[in-house]
C-alpha cells in the first residue's frame, strides 16, 4: 500500500510538501524523505511524535537513541510507517534539527494502491519554500500567572540559601 501524506511547516506562511511513500518503510526512510523534499541534507538529529488529533504530542520515535542502556525510546530504523499512521491514527509531528527546531505537522491524506513504473517515494507537489531561519516558537506557561521574566528582578524573594557550597 502508499500512503499519501501532507507534511506542513509550522509557520505563519504556508510551505507543505505532499509525498507517496510505501507503508511498509521504515520512519527513518520517511525521515529522509521530508528532510530531501525540503532540501536539508539529512545531518542533524529528528525525532517523530505521535499525538491526538489536537496534535498534542505523545510517544517518541527517535533516529538515535541517546539514553542510558535499556532505553524505552522507539527508534526509527526499527518502526515502520504503517506501525505508526493509520486512517485511525493520521497524524505526527516531525521535529528536524533540535537546535533551530524546524517543526511540522504530518498528516496521512490517503491509502491508495501501488501504481506500476512509479517509483516511490514520490513528491507529488512543493508547496512554499523553507525560510533561511526557522519560524519563532511562541510558548506559553502553564500558569499564566507566573512572570518568568519577573524572576531575577526579585532575587532577594528567591527561597535558597546563596552560600549553598
Amino acid at each position: 500500500m502508499i500512503y499519501k501524506i501532507r507534511i506542513i511547516l509550522d509557520a505563519d506562511e504556508d510551505i507543505f510538501r505532499d509525498v507517496e511513500i510505501e507503508a511498509h518503510n521504515s520512519m527513518e526512510e520517511f525521515h529522509n524523505t521530508i528532510a530531501q523534499s525540503f532540501g536539508f541534507l539529512g545531518n542533524e538529529m529528528a525525532s517523530f511524535y505521535t499525538c491526538d488529533d489536537d496534535w498534542k504530542q505523545d510517544e517518541e520515535i527517535a533516529l538515535f537513541d541517546m539514553g542510558e542502556n535499556d532505553s524505552d525510546v522507539r527508534m526509527m530504523n526499527e518502526t515502520s510507517l504503517e506501525d505508526v499512521l493509520s486512517k485511525k491514527t493520521p497524524k505526527l509531528i516531525y521535529v528536524y534539527d533540535f537546535l533551530n527546531m524546524w517543526t511540522f505537522f504530518v498528516e496521512l491524506a490517503d491509502i491508495v494502491s501501488e501504481e506500476p513504473g512509479r517509483s516511490y517515494p514520490n513528491v507529488l507537489f512543493s508547496f512554499g519554500e523553507l525560510p533561511e531561519f526557522p519560524p519563532e516558537r511562541k510558548f506559553e506557561a502553564e500558569n499564566s500567572s507566573l512572570d518568568i521574566d519577573d524572576t531575577f528582578e526579585n532575587y532577594d524573594d528567591l527561597d535558597f540559601d546563596e552560600n549553598w557550597n
